[in-house]
C-alpha cells in the first residue's frame, strides 16, 4: 500500500476509535469530533508511531476513568465533569499534543518530537493519578500543607496516585523509545521524569490558584458553579483558572520541561 493509502487507513481508524468512544458512552459527539481533529494532526506529523502513542493515552485514560467507578461518586461530586469526555475536556488534555503536530508540520524539528511525546507523557501522569488514586483506601493529603484531605480535593496527592503517576510517564517515554530511533533510551526516562514533574505541576496549580466554590446548602468545597440544585459561592482562586485550564497548561509546561535535556 502508498503512503497515502496508509494514512486514509489510519485516518479511518481514528473516526472509527472515535465513533466508538461516542457509542460507548466514553466521549460525547463534541468530544469525539474534538478527537478525530487531534488524531488528524497527530497523524498527519507523526503517524502510525504518533496514532499509537496518542492511542495509548486515550484507551488507558478511558479504561481508568471506567475503573472502580461506583467507588468515585464522592470525587465525582467535587470535580467539575465526569462521565463522558467532551470537546473541552479533548482539547484540555490532547490540544497541546495537537498544536505540537501542527508545529512539526511546520519546521520538522526533532525537539518537536520530544514535545509532543512529553505533552503526552505529563497527561497520562496526571490521568493515571487523579483516577487511580481517587480509589486509594487513605485520603491523600494536600501538596502544601501535608494535612489529609478528601479525595478530589484539587492539591491532593496520595501514594496510590503518586506511584501511579509515575508509571504513567514512563509508560509513554519508554513507548516512545520504540517507536522512534530519535528517542534514546536515556531520553525515554528523561521523558518519564518530565511528565511525572507536570504532573506535579498540575497539583501544584490546583492547590494554588485553581478556583473552587463552596455549596451554600452542603458546605462542600468544589469544582462546580452548582451543586445541590443551586448555585455554588466562589472560594478561592482565579475564576478562569478551572480544571480544564489547569490541565492545559501543565501540559504545556511538561512539553517545555523535555528541552533542558535536549537542547
Amino acid at each position: 500500500m502508498s503512503i497515502i493509502s496508509n494514512g486514509i487507513v489510519l485516518f479511518i481508524l481514528v473516526v472509527i476509535a472515535a465513533i466508538s468512544g461516542y457509542k460507548l458512552r466514553a466521549l460525547t459527539l463534541s468530544g469525539a469530533i474534538a478527537t478525530i481533529i487531534v488524531g488528524l494532526a497527530t497523524l498527519l506529523a507523526f503517524g502510525a508511531q504518533g496514532l499509537l502513542l496518542m492511542g495509548t493515552f486515550f484507551v488507558t485514560s478511558n479504561f481508568w476513568s471506567k475503573f472502580k467507578a461506583d467507588k468515585k461518586k464522592s470525587v465525582e461530586d467535587k470535580i467539575k465533569k465526569s462521565g463522558a469526555r467532551d470537546a473541552v475536556q479533548v482539547i484540555a488534555n490532547g490540544g497541546v499534543p495537537g498544536i505540537i503536530s501542527l508545529l512539526f508540520l511546520l519546521f520538522q524539528e526533532n525537539f518537536l518530537l520530544y514535545m509532543f511525546i512529553s505533552s503526552l507523557a505529563t497527561a497520562n501522569s496526571d490521568t493515571w493519578a487523579s483516577e487511580i488514586g481517587s480509589i486509594s483506601k487513605s485520603k491523600p493529603v494536600h501538596i502544601l500543607s501535608f494535612s489529609k484531605v478528601d479525595a478530589g480535593t484539587s492539591g491532593a496527592m496520595s501514594f496510590l496516585g503518586t506511584i501511579s503517576a509515575l508509571c504513567g510517564a514512563f509508560l509513554i517515554g519508554i513507548i516512545s523509545h520504540y517507536l522512534w530511533n530519535e528517542v534514546t533510551f536515556q531520553l525515554g526516562l528523561a521523558i518519564g521524569i518530565v511528565g511525572f514533574i507536570g504532573n506535579l505541576i498540575d497539583t501544584l496549580l490546583g492547590a494554588t490558584v485553581q478556583v473552587t466554590y463552596t455549596c451554600p446548602n452542603c458546605g462542600l468545597n468544589t469544582e462546580k458553579t452548582n451543586h445541590c440544585g443551586q448555585s455554588t459561592m466562589y472560594k478561592s482562586g482565579y475564576r478562569f483558572l478551572n480544571n480544564d485550564t489547569v490541565n492545559f497548561l501543565s501540559i504545556a509546561l511538561g512539553s517545555l520541561l523535555i528541552l533542558l535535556f535536549t537542547m
